[in-house]
């Protein structure tokens, strides 16, 4: 039972990691853009939940009605007004200026926040659980956060396929220039998409605030367990990042049972794997 419950908790775990990825499984889908930035951007979110839940005196959950709309206007005005002069066939200028922002929102953060650690308060939310059979019970929080990260799958792909925005998406994706002949402004669109991808990693940024300590140099871990989510489910699959999120939880559950110093290993060893032998990922886009 204890291995059962192992498991559980890491395919619980993988639904935090799945919210990570989605914003770049969507960024990559619609513009072919690696974003350096984007576990900075995260923790950008966690702090402006923090300042927002100690300002206004409301729970982490309910500061997603300030952060998410927030980062979504970051989010629109970086894509539109840089990143957008980055795009093209080559692949470096994104990576290079997404690279420099990376730094800059670390060494912003570290000067208006210390390097001190800090962590959102949820009360009794952090120590519910459900029980389930004997030995074996869920929290309420990671639940909730699994809950979330498929409901907000389930509505990004949703949005991509089935509303006026999400053809605009796949149309300047598969076709820039084509799109932009039809109507279509592609700086307008591929600022929408990068307001999305920052909404979802506001979602992601609370829900890492209230489980674990976070700080300015946390980063670029994040941004590592998205990416291996990302390339384990396939490249642009929004459902992929679930199933990479749920591989890097498990088999870091799997890693810590057998060794609590190998849970951070064990879940990059999997991600080597599943490179290896299929380096197209679980389930590669399909270009239609």
């Amino acid at each position: 039972m204890d291995w059962l419950n192992s498991i559980v908790q890491g395919v619980l775990v993988g639904g935090l990691y799945a919210l990570f990825a989605a914003g770049l499984s969507l960024i990559f889908g619609v513009m072919r853009l690696v974003n350096i930035a984007h576990g900075d951007l995260v923790v950008l979110a966690a702090y402006f939940a923090l300042v927002t839940t100690r300002t206004l005196g409301v729970g982490p959950l309910a500061s997603l009605l300030i952060v998410a709309p927030l980062m979504a206007a970051i989010g629109y005005g970086l894509q539109r007004f840089l990143l957008n002069r980055t795009l093209g066939e080559n692949l470096l200028p994104p990576l290079l200026v997404t690279f420099g922002l990376s730094v800059i929102l670390q060494n912003g953060l570290l000067q208006v926040f210390t390097a001190d650690s800090h962590k959102l308060q949820a009360g009794a939310l952090e120590t519910a659980s459900l029980p389930v059979v004997e030995g074996l019970s869920l929290g309420v929080l990671p639940l909730l956060q699994f809950a979330v990260a498929v409901a907000m799958i389930a509505g990004l792909q949703a949005l991509f396929y089935n509303s006026a925005m999400g053809r605009a998406f796949r149309a300047a994706s598969d076709d820039p220039a084509t799109a932009q002949l039809v109507g279509l402004d592609n700086r307008h669109v591929y600022g929408l998409a990068m307001a999305l991808s920052l909404a979802v990693t506001a979602v992601a940024g609370v829900f890492l605030a209230v489980r674990a300590n976070f700080d300015p140099s946390i980063g670029p871990a994040r941004l590592i367990f998205g990416f291996e989510a990302v390339i384990i489910g396939g490249l642009g699959n929004l459902w992929g990042t679930l199933a990479g999120g749920i591989v890097i939880g498990v088999a870091q559950a799997i890693g810590a049972k057998l060794d609590p110093g190998w849970q951070l290993l064990a879940g990059h060893l999997a991600f080597l794997l599943v490179l290896a032998i299929r380096p197209q990922g679980f389930f590669p886009r399909v270009q239609e």
